[in-house]
């Protein structure tokens, strides 16, 4: 039954079974095939007994690329599994199961179920808790009937935990620079390598918008070497904007679309890669149907203004919140372009509140902004042992070319923004971003969890 933490915050039955593999289990990441592969073997194979599986990676834009994914099936009545990492506020984030009328987050006891009989399995092997819960996706994808399941890579590709599916409907790699250095190489080039491992003998494969030639080109070889009916953002598909609608265009046929509810240029060609994957996968789409996906679609934490909640209600009116996960250099200039796209229809003071761990490169995000940002209040990531000093991460700021200083927590930050305002008339727009973990805090205190 759920218990109280010493904070006073109600665990999960769920999240109970996790911290306790948490503490059997060594942390961090250690890229293998070899112990999920045998603990896969001891559950019977659930990942052999899966509806058509569209398997997703890439540095950024695969999260959105899902969501897409998601809502189109659902907007044609289809069921879909989906599975993303990590996860903001709770594990159970992670799974979400299909269901007639939209796919919900795993219930609490089905999930702490599940985690109980897989840790079992294991027997107390050495294994990372990312593979054991990889394991209990799959076991849970395979006792719930869907039409689909969208699966999305964790770290890397080749040697990731979900790289284990033996024939996925479709692979899906979108755009990729660096991040994740230590574990996947320090050029594009072998960043792309890796995750050109999700790609199958003769499965299609599609390609999302490549910022950098060389990692597209390591791509498209990779298909090629294996035979694989191939469809590449730019060359096959692509999509563009035309009279305030999204164009999206194929081989095919020409779609006039509404614009993707997701905030961001950017989201057209994550749209685009989502409907090119779901008619490379065989699923027959219907205009009307993909027009209805486009603007349901919800990805928490991506380019999403909080709009209600205890940070909300606690400003000043009219200033605004925008929350973004992003966090290398590629992120960074997506998210950039969105403020900037912003800007051009309000011109707001753009602030920042940022946090970040070390496995990033700040600098590099931080460059994105500058010219753009009034001013960077850097926080702590809390509860997260990699998390860069507010000071040091200040620094870097610094060294981007921005105004920077110090906070000690978001809602310091935000009460500083919100007492300089520099002259301006308008209300400010502050950005808070730069880790996945700092956006979970975020939401948990504001109260505005994923659903």
């Amino acid at each position: 039954m759920p218990r109280v933490s010493a904070e006073g915050a109600v665990v999960s039955a769920a999240e109970q079974e996790i911290n306790a593999l948490l503490a059997l289990h060594p942390k961090g990441f250690d890229l293998s095939l070899g112990r999920i592969t045998r603990l896969l073997e001891r559950l019977g194979n659930p990942h052999e007994q899966l509806p058509p599986v569209i398997h997703v990676a890439g540095t950024n834009g695969k999260g959105s690329t899902s969501t897409f994914c998601r809502a189109i099936l659902e907007a044609h009545g289809l069921t879909v599994h989906v599975h993303t990492s990590p996860h903001l506020v709770n594990w159970h984030e992670r799974f979400r199961l299909g269901a007639e009328g939209g796919g919900r987050l795993v219930e609490d006891a089905v999930l702490a179920d599940a985690v109980r009989r897989v840790a079992a399995a294991n027997q107390g092997e050495t294994i990372t808790v990312f593979e054991i819960l990889t394991a209990v996706m799959f076991v849970l994808f395979s006792e719930h009937p869907a039409d689909a399941a969208l699966i999305e890579v964790g770290l890397g590709g080749r040697f990731d935990a979900t790289n284990v599916i033996p024939h996925p409907a479709a692979a899906v790699i979108m755009s990729i620079s660096l991040d994740h250095q230590a574990y996947l190489g320090d050029r594009v080039e072998l960043i792309a390598a890796e995750k050109a491992g999700i790609i199958k003998r003769g499965v299609p494969v599609v390609i999302g918008e490549q910022s950098e030639e060389i990692a597209r080109d390591v791509l498209i070889e990779t298909a090629e070497r294996l035979a694989c009916p191939l469809d590449v953002y730019g060359q096959n598909f692509i999509a563009f904007e035309e009279n305030g609608r999204m164009v999206y265009q194929d081989e095919d046929e020409l779609i006039d679309l509404p614009q993707p509810r997701l905030a961001g240029r950017h989201q057209q060609a994550n749209a685009a890669a989502a409907i090119r994957a779901l008619k490379a996968a065989g699923f027959k789409l219907e205009e009307q149907a993909i027009g209805r996906g486009l603007t349901s679609a919800s990805w928490p934490g991506r380019l999403e203004r909080l709009t209600y909640g205890r940070l909300v209600e606690n400003l000043p009116e009219g200033v605004e919140i925008w929350i973004d996960g992003g966090h290398n250099p590629g992120a960074g200039r997506v998210i950039a372009e969105a403020m900037a796209t912003l800007n051009d229809r309000e011109s707001r003071p753009l602030f920042l509140v940022s946090g970040m761990i070390n496995t990033k490169d700040p600098i590099g995000y931080f460059e994105a902004f500058a010219g753009m940002a009034r001013q960077v209040f850097t926080v702590p990531v809390p509860d997260c042992e990699a998390g860069l000093d507010p000071r040091y991460l200040a620094d870097a700021a610094g060294q981007a070319g921005l105004r920077a200083g110090p906070a000690p927590d978001v809602e310091t930050a935000l009460a500083a923004i919100c007492r300089s305002r520099d002259g301006s008339t308008l209300p400010p727009r502050i950005l808070i971003g730069g880790s996945l973990y700092l956006l979970g805090h975020v939401l948990r205190i504001n109260g505005t969890p994923p659903v």
